[in-house]
C-alpha cells in the first residue's frame, strides 16, 4: 500500500513509471537533465562505467558490501512458543544469547566464518496482523549474517538458535524457504553477496559512502546521481538517501549547473 501511494503520488505530478525493463546501460533511457541511480557501486558501472572517468570508477570498484545474509520463512502451526510468554507479543524479536555471543557471531559473519549459534533477527507479524496466516496459525521468519556470498545451508544453526529459547519450536514448522545469499543476489543485483543494506557501515564507509566525496550524491558526471543505499546514511527503511539525492538536483537544478 505504501508503494501504491507513492507511485499515485508520482503520476499526479506527471511522473511515470515504467517496470520490467532492464536498464543494461543509461544510454538507453529517455533524453533527461539528471540520471538518479538507485544501484550499488558494481550496478553503477555495468550501467554508467563509459560515462564516469575511470579514477572514479576504480574507487567504487574498491566499495565494501561486507557480510551477506542467510533468511528462512516458516508456515508455523501455533505461536513460537517462547519460553518467556511476553516475547510472543513483539512483532521483532532479536536473538543472541550473551553479549560475548553476538560479538562472535557478528565478528565470525566478517571475517569469513560460520557461526553455530548465530545473531538472529526474529520477526513473528501474524500476532498483530491475523490476515498473514489461515485462522489458527502463524508465520514467522528469521535471518542472520553469514560471510560474505557464503553458500551454506544456515537452516539448522538457525533453528537450533530458537529452539534454544523456545523449545518446542520445530514441532510447529509447517513449511519453510530458504533465501540465501546468492538468492537475494539474484533477485535485487544491489544486494552483492548477499549484503542487503547497500555496503558495508564501517568507519571507513560511514560517510564516505560510496567513495569520499564532498557530496556523495554527485558523480563526476553533471548528470548522474546516487540515490542508492550505498550512499549516506546507508541502508534501512528511511528513505534518506532519495532524499538528500533529491535535494542536490534540486538545487543543481536551480543553480543552473545542469
Amino acid at each position: 500500500a505504501i508503494s501504491e501511494a507513492l507511485v499515485g503520488y508520482l503520476r499526479s505530478m506527471g511522473g511515470e513509471v515504467i517496470c520490467s525493463q532492464p536498464v543494461e546501460s543509461i544510454d538507453r533511457l529517455p533524453p533527461a537533465r539528471a540520471i538518479l541511480l538507485d544501484l550499488a557501486p558494481r550496478s553503477v558501472l555495468s550501467v554508467a562505467r563509459h560515462q564516469l572517468p575511470t579514477k572514479y570508477c576504480k574507487r567504487l570498484e574498491r566499495f565494501q558490501y561486507g557480510p551477506g545474509t542467510f533468511k528462512l520463512d516458516w508456515a508455523l502451526d501455533g505461536p513460537i512458543p517462547w519460553t518467556d510468554a511476553n516475547i510472543g507479543s513483539a512483532t521483532t524479536v532479536h536473538i543472541g544469547g550473551r553479549l560475548e555471543e553476538i560479538a562472535q557471531s557478528e565478528l565470525d559473519a566478517w571475517q569469513g566464518r560460520i557461526c553455530e549459534r548465530p545473531y538472529l533477527i526474529v520477526c513473528q507479524q501474524s500476532h498483530a496482523d491475523p490476515s498473514r496466516a489461515p485462522e489458527g496459525k502463524h508465520t514467522g521468519y528469521a535471518y542472520c549474517h553469514v560471510p560474505h556470498g557464503s553458500e551454506v545451508d544456515m537452516t539448522e544453526q538457525i533453528e537450533r538458535q530458537i529452539e534454544r529459547f523456545a523449545p518446542g519450536f520445530r514441532d510447529r514448522i509447517l513449511a519453510r524457504h530458504a533465501i540465501s545469499p546468492q538468492d537475494f543476489e539474484a533477485w535485487n543485483p544491489n544486494f552483492v553477496g548477499g549484503a542487503i543494506t547497500g555496503g558495508a557501515a564501517n568507519l571507513a564507509q560511514l560517510f564516505t559512502r560510496p567513495v569520499a566525496r564532498l557530496n556523495p550524491y554527485t558523480t563526476p558526471n553533471p548528470r548522474v546521481f546516487l540515490c542508492s543505499a550505498s550512499t549516506p546514511p546507508g541502508g534501512g527503511v528511511h528513505g534518506m538517501c532519495g532524499y538528500h539525492a533529491a535535494r542536490t538536483v534540486i538545487a543543481k537544478f536551480l543553480q543552473g549547473n545542469i
